[in-house]
């Protein structure tokens, strides 16, 4: 489970714009603060090279916006990058969802790894 301060995606919920606000705020982040490394299905690091959210869903109850995300990302699968490895290194396609809890109060969310898949 992952903390974070998600300010502007609180500000904007139940305006036009959240979707977008929760996306650019989720890609600010970075790839190193969400749990990816623990959605892994094919490789065994995630890369560098970024990601992409898709909102599934979202709704408020309890104090709490609940919202269900969908994150399409990339791994590889490390070698010992010696010079003469004949295997190349090439990126995987990646996908989980992660389910974000923020209070509606404090703008804290914490990020859970759905793995229902």
């Amino acid at each position: 489970m992952t903390v974070v301060q998600l300010t502007k995606s609180l500000q904007a919920w139940k305006t036009q714009g959240f979707e977008g606000v929760l996306k650019k705020e989720l890609g600010a982040l970075g790839a190193a603060e969400l749990p990816l490394q623990a959605g892994l299905r094919q490789g065994s690091h995630v890369s560098d090279s970024g990601f992409s959210v898709v909102l599934l869903g979202a709704s408020e109850s309890g104090g709490y916006l609940h919202v269900k995300t969908g994150i399409f990302y990339s791994s590889v699968i490390g070698g010992c990058s010696c010079a003469d490895d004949p295997t190349p290194v090439s990126e995987l396609n990646e996908y989980c969802e992660l389910r974000l809890d923020i209070d509606a109060q404090t703008a804290d969310a914490t990020i859970v790894l759905l793995s229902d898949l």
